[in-house]
């Protein structure tokens, strides 16, 4: 069992994950995927269709004939990881092909790593195909190459991740996914329902609601209508929310939402929440509490209303667990912005946060903003930050302790269980381990325990 890390970068997917058994003579891909849940879900989508091509997937490079790296360009730093784990695998396999968010600059990997044999952009799944055909000829057997009906998943069996659209409309200074991803475009509803079904028919157990903007899906559609078990469903996140609900409630399963913006509309999940077709937890970016701070990176700019906000959600379910992240040492940030988002927080007290210091991108327009913050500033500020989400963060586990909770097992080795509340999501919130009596238990078990310890992320509970 592992303690969960205060620092834990809030953009992660979680560690991949694939275990099937390679037939004889099986052509073998290797899979790399970095970033955030987002990118994974498109891994999954990649190896899906290789999988039906009868290709046998790795998790890494060990006995791959070729592997694929999905990238990350959320930050420099983030590509400079990309462009290390390029290296890796040209060192380690030497057949490479490259996709991702990072591969909307083909230039930039092929004049690190010119030895790649294709670099593709996010989404582009039928290059990435065709770039491993040449490199792997696939070579299917119909009659033992049976795909999962779930298609292939690189999470463990009982959580999945499930994207409800593409791209953003926002035009956040310090952002280029919208550059990289393009402009919001949702899926029809009857699609997502469609695949919530086949999810929970497979045993999955928590659903993970994503896209880069949650709260805008179905803008771009117009909120138009997907007719759906002989009625109709509207393109709207309130009514998408309510028909999953529906179908999770009746398995016994949860679902959580993930990147939501916090639009007026939001509201109208809370109710949804309360009565227990969704998880009471919200994912929401706000990024700062300053409104000149939000006004420069072009955000809304109304923090004493989302305080109010806030205080609403609380009110009509007050089991709701809020989750964000934060930019510190954004370019102009004074010391009085920054003790004005330390005060905020103490106000709002979000139970669970995740924090970046400001980082410039290539192509970004924060790039240009005046007063750039200097780098032991950022990293100071960042320090207090983190400190007083800590504290917070201890505060509310604390109060938790004697209280039932329902859980469901993630991992369990020969020192217990690590488990999850319905307050955290896979492995960027804190987690409850249970080290004692838990060697009836296996991975997917939604069990009830008593909380019996806190520390500053994390829970320790006993079986009930």
């Amino acid at each position: 069992m592992s303690q969960n890390p205060p620092n834990l970068r809030p953009d992660l997917a979680p560690r991949i994950r694939v275990d099937e058994p390679v037939r004889e003579g099986q052509p073998k891909i290797g899979m790399v995927s970095l970033g955030c849940p987002k990118a994974l879900v498109d891994s999954e989508r990649i190896l899906t269709r290789l999988r039906a091509e009868g290709y046998a997937i790795s998790p890494d490079y060990t006995g791959a004939e070729a592997v694929i790296v999905n990238t990350c360009g959320f930050l420099d730093s983030a590509k400079a990881e990309s462009l290390e784990a390029i290296g890796e695998a040209l060192k380690e396999n030497g057949k490479v092909i490259v996709t991702g968010c990072l591969g909307a600059e083909p230039d930039y990997i092929t004049g690190v790593h010119p030895k790649v044999l294709a670099v593709t952009g996010p989404q582009q799944f039928e290059q990435v195909l065709d770039a491993v055909h040449g490199a792997v000829p696939p070579a299917p057997d119909p009659f033992v190459d049976l795909l999962p009906a779930q298609g292939v998943k690189l999470t463990p069996r009982h959580y999945s991740y499930l994207k409800i659209s593409e791209g953003c409309n926002h035009k956040c200074k310090f952002c280029i996914i919208p550059d990289m991803r393009g402009k919001l475009a949702s899926r029809p509803a009857h699609a997502i329902l469609r695949e919530t079904e086949k999810l929970l028919e497979a045993g999955v157990r928590e659903i993970l609601m994503i896209s880069q903007d949650t709260s805008a899906y179905g803008l771009d559609r117009k909120h138009d209508l997907s007719p759906w078990k002989g009625g109709e469903v509207r393109a709207h996140i309130t009514d998408l929310t309510r028909e999953m609900g529906k179908m999770v409630k009746e398995a016994e399963a949860w679902l959580r939402l993930h990147y939501v913006y916090p639009y007026p509309h939001v509201r109208d999940l809370i109710p949804l929440m309360a009565e227990g077709l969704a998880l009471p937890y919200l994912d929401i970016p706000f990024q700062h509490a300053h409104p000149d701070v939000l006004k420069r990176m072009a955000r809304p700019a109304a923090s004493a209303k989302t305080l109010d906000e806030i205080a609403a959600w609380r009110a009509d379910c007050p089991e709701i667990v809020l989750r964000s992240t934060f930019i510190v040492g954004y370019p102009g940030e004074t010391e009085e912005e920054f003790q004005y988002l330390l005060d905020w927080m103490d106000e709002a007290k979000l139970d669970r946060v995740g924090c970046f210091q400001y980082e410039n991108v290539d192509g970004a327009r924060s790039n240009d903003l005046p007063d750039h913050v200097d780098p032991e500033v950022k990293q100071d500020r960042w320090n207090r930050f983190m400190e007083k989400a800590q504290q917070i963060s201890e505060a509310k586990l604390q109060a938790k302790v004697g209280s039932l909770q329902q859980v469901i097992v993630d991992e369990i080795d020969e020192e217990g269980a690590t488990c999850r509340t319905r307050a955290d999501a896979p492995e960027i919130d804190g987690n409850l381990f249970i080290d004692e009596g838990f060697e009836t238990l296996s991975v997917g078990d939604m069990v009830t325990v008593e909380v019996d310890e806190a520390s500053d992320y994390d829970l320790w509970g006993r079986l009930v």
